[in-house]
């Protein structure tokens, strides 16, 4: 796992972060999304129907499924910070759902540092700017800024 130095991510405000490997969105995925969320709607679940009665040619993924796939897609991308063990979803100032996923489809994920800030406490405020595309896509599936917490502890003076 690449690693940085707190100053290292500091001086890297406005740069990119890294862009995740490209991910299968498959039928499978959405399928066990769509049982842990009760969400079966026939556009994500029921390839015949949702290829007649919509124009995706077929399903789509859930747009939360593929938000939620950030975290995977983070972890093999983004550098962490030295000395912190512990990494926290805060939430998002933004999420667009910009495009739909169709099954099979594959995506990816580039991630902008916009925002970091070191508390003396030892929590780090970061925020990432995140666009989802989509092979083959001039549009992405999504964007967002994406707001997490890390924790380095403080020297003990």
């Amino acid at each position: 796992m690449n690693t940085i130095t707190l100053d290292q991510a500091l001086s890297g405000v406005g740069q990119e972060a890294g862009v995740s490997p490209w991910r299968a969105v498959t039928q499978d995925m959405i399928d066990q999304f769509a049982d842990a969320t009760d969400d079966h709607q026939f556009i994500h679940c029921d390839p015949e129907r949702a290829a007649t009665e919509t124009n995706f040619g077929g399903t789509i993924a859930h747009g939360f499924l593929t938000l939620s796939l950030l975290s995977a897609m983070a972890f093999e991308t983004i550098p962490r910070i030295e000395g912190a063990d512990i990494g926290i979803n805060q939430g998002f100032d933004t999420v667009r759902f910009v495009a739909p996923v169709k099954t099979g489809a594959r995506i990816r994920t580039r991630f902008v540092l916009a925002k970091i800030k070191a508390r003396p406490s030892g929590w780090i405020e970061v925020a990432h700017d995140v666009t989802i595309e989509i092979e083959g896509s001039l549009k992405p599936a999504l964007t967002a800024r994406w707001l997490t917490l890390a924790f380095i502890q403080p020297e003990q003076g």
